[in-house]
């Protein structure tokens, strides 16, 4: 009797080993289970949040600036360079917004092989309505003089600033934003080139290397302002004006968009 009392008394606890067990293994699987469950859950909740980009509303980069220990320099003393965003990825690195004073600097930073990329955009532009003709190409069949300011960067200065004015009054923004928006709007992309290969010549289209889409858009922005007010009774200033919120808002009415759009055309077409 006592040794199938025994018998009896152990049986209850082999049956009991292997439930412990289980238990523990189902509750390894339903704790791992949890843990996708919950990672799902966020991955999704991460979904819902991020943005999507539409054909109305296309998702923008933002540029983070490097503070400059003259971030409280403003333009003329009355434009800040510190809420100005490049939204052209191509451009970010060629568009000096350096805080600045005065965009006067007598030349220091155009001695050398690309140096001109760190010249103050703005200060490119007043460089660009002190030339003296247009060049290679002729603007409705004349050449157009810089207004009275060819080599008078003082002049140039004013009119620069005068247009800004008009700018933040008409647009109630920043006028250097507005400035940077028209010249991301009427950057041409693509030009051609003329190959000869076996005694035959013909033009290929090519990409724009970005330093020359710059040099090119503050050119025809500049020859725009001077187009705007040549023998007509509109002044330099408001003419400037006109033209940088024309392309900012991608406007035909712009000189600077109607010559990206001529140029990209021809180099479809010579593609």
């Amino acid at each position: 009797m006592e040794n199938i009392e025994t018998k009896e008394t152990q049986a209850p606890k082999i049956v009991e080993a292997p439930k412990a067990v289980e238990t523990k293994v189902h509750s390894e699987k339903t704790t791992v289970k949890e843990a996708k469950v919950g990672a799902e859950k966020k991955v999704k909740k991460f979904d819902e949040k991020a943005p999507v980009a539409t054909e109305s509303e296309p998702i923008k980069p933002f540029f983070v600036k490097k503070k400059s220990q003259f971030s409280e320099y403003q333009l003329f003393n009355r434009w800040s360079f510190n809420d100005v965003i490049v939204t052209d990825i191509s451009l970010a690195r060629y568009i000096n917004l350096d805080p600045i004073v005065m965009p006067h600097t007598f030349g220091r930073k155009t001695r050398g092989k690309f140096e001109k990329a760190n010249l103050n955009i703005v200060e490119r532009l007043v460089n660009k309505l002190m030339r003296s003709g247009q060049g290679k190409r002729k603007l409705s069949g004349k050449f157009i003089r810089g207004r009275g300011s060819c080599g008078k960067k003082l002049e140039a200065l004013k009119i620069v600033e005068n247009a800004f004015d008009i700018i933040e009054k008409q647009t109630k923004q920043n006028p250097i934003q507005v400035y940077i928006r028209a010249v991301e709007n009427s950057a041409p992309r693509e030009d051609v080139t003329r190959v000869k290969k076996g005694g035959v010549a013909y033009t290929l289209a090519v990409d724009v290397s970005p330093i020359k889409r710059l040099d090119e858009v503050v050119k025809n922005i500049a020859l725009g302002g001077f187009g705007g007010s040549f023998n007509k009774k509109v002044t330099a200033e408001q003419s400037l004006a006109d033209e940088i919120i024309a392309a900012a808002n991608n406007d035909m009415k712009s000189s600077s968009v109607k010559r990206r759009d001529e140029v990209e055309r021809i180099a479809k077409a010579s593609r």
